[in-house]
């Protein structure tokens, strides 16, 4: 006891210093419920094509705690977050999941001449590009792992990490190095920024390693405006990251248990932004384009089938919202997702289109479209135009109305 005691103190001395214990206090959420016409609570159906509003069956909650400390120029932070998550059909206070999503710590100040580039390492969120009326993170390798980011390089910032990735088969350890080149200056208010993603694997003994390594490149266009922003971005990708480009991967989660992605490429090409068209009027879109070449197929146990596929798909979805109020906001959203899937021997093909619309009367705190607290109501009517029983009910229309709250601080 007396040895943690004086641990205790040593450590509570060392904080003091460089402190005066100011925790910032950081987090999201969502959560609701609904009923749908099959009798079930909240549905949900291929949001990253079709938008997010109307459309989630899940709760949601971030809750993070981050610690800052300073010493002489050195600037230090201990990030820390606890997520969980429930299928939104519980009526009582257990979740279904918690984990720690972070713990980390981040330092400026160890390089004398760039006082701004952060040295990180541990569990941390690293650098992720979302698309939030779709809640699409088309590029996100967070994970454990460290390194340097916001180097200056001239104008530009420079940002290299290493993350380690799921062991998705226990034969493998697979990691991402990952590298991003931010702030290239295109043009008045234009800007570029590149990153590349390598993922590889080191064998464990006495297993051999199926998949092979994979690329998965980014180039981010962005243009703000005096209304809003606008990006573009195009990504390509190689073996399990071709798999992913080509049906909304993040860049993590490589698939390595299986040779079926060996020899697979995609690309997509994405628009997306959020403008204000009047002081009432704000509109957010998502156009997309995704298609891949030799995806090789796999049946229910998750086992190369020996038989690759051509395939490509679209999207598009608009969200307008009209400001009545202060608060209240009238918002609209409307998505259609449609593709298909094609065997390289040309005899088998496999079409599918999934469209929905969403009615939702919201309140806020404070008006614009990335106001939060939010609590809205709505009602979402979905199509499965190709008629493939997405909904599991033999029918091909469906629809929910339920209330929800979200919230990030």
């Amino acid at each position: 006891m007396k040895k943690l005691s004086l641990l205790a103190a040593a450590v509570a001395t060392t904080l003091a210093a460089g402190s005066a214990f100011a925790v910032d206090f950081t987090g999201y959420f969502r959560a609701g419920t609904g009923v749908s016409g099959s009798g079930n609570s909240d549905i949900a159906y291929d949001k990253n094509g079709v938008g997010r509003l109307g459309n989630e069956s899940d709760n949601y909650y971030e809750f993070g705690f981050n610690q800052a400390l300073e010493k002489n120029d050195q600037k230090w932070e201990l990030i820390s977050m606890i997520a969980a998550g429930d299928d939104g059909n519980n009526a009582d206070d257990e979740t279904n999941w918690t984990k720690v999503s972070q713990f980390a710590i981040k330092t400026k100040g160890l390089i004398g001449s760039d006082p701004e580039a952060e040295v990180w390492a541990g569990k941390m969120y690293y650098q992720r590009h979302d698309i939030h009326i779709t809640d699409f993170y088309f590029l996100n390798t967070s994970g454990t792992g460290g390194g340097i980011q916001n180097l200056s390089v001239g104008d530009q910032k420079l940002s290299v990490a290493l993350v380690q990735d799921a062991d998705t088969d226990n034969s493998s350890s697979s990691y991402i190095f990952d590298t991003r080149v931010a702030d290239i200056n295109l043009w008045e208010d234009g800007s570029l920024e590149l990153g590349i993603a390598y993922n590889f694997a080191t064998n464990k003994s006495g297993y051999s390693e199926a998949a092979d390594d994979g690329v998965f490149a980014t180039a981010i266009f962005n243009q703000n405006i005096e209304s809003g922003f606008n990006q573009t971005v195009l990504q390509f990708g190689n073996n399990g990251y071709g798999q992913q480009a080509a049906d909304w991967g993040a860049g993590k989660g490589y698939t390595r248990g299986t040779s079926a992605y060996n020899g697979s490429t995609g690309y997509r090409v994405l628009n997306w932004g959020v403008v204000s068209l009047s002081k009432k009027w704000e509109f957010g879109h998502q156009l997309a384009y995704l298609a891949g070449s030799d995806i090789g197929g796999l049946n229910s146990s998750n086992t190369y089938t020996g038989q690759d596929f051509d395939i490509h798909q679209y999207s598009a979805v608009v969200r307008p919202m009209y400001q009545w109020t202060n608060n209240m906001r009238t918002i609209v959203e409307a998505g259609y997702n449609a593709g298909k899937e094609i065997n390289t021997a040309g005899t088998a093909t496999q079409d599918f289109g999934l469209a929905k619309f969403t009615l939702a009367q919201a309140w806020a705190l404070g008006e614009g479209f990335w106001a939060r607290p939010e609590i809205r109501v709505y009602g979402s009517y979905l199509a499965d135009t190709e008629n493939n029983n997405t909904f599991g009910t033999n029918d091909n229309s469906e629809y929910v109305f339920g209330i929800q709250a979200e919230a990030w601080w």
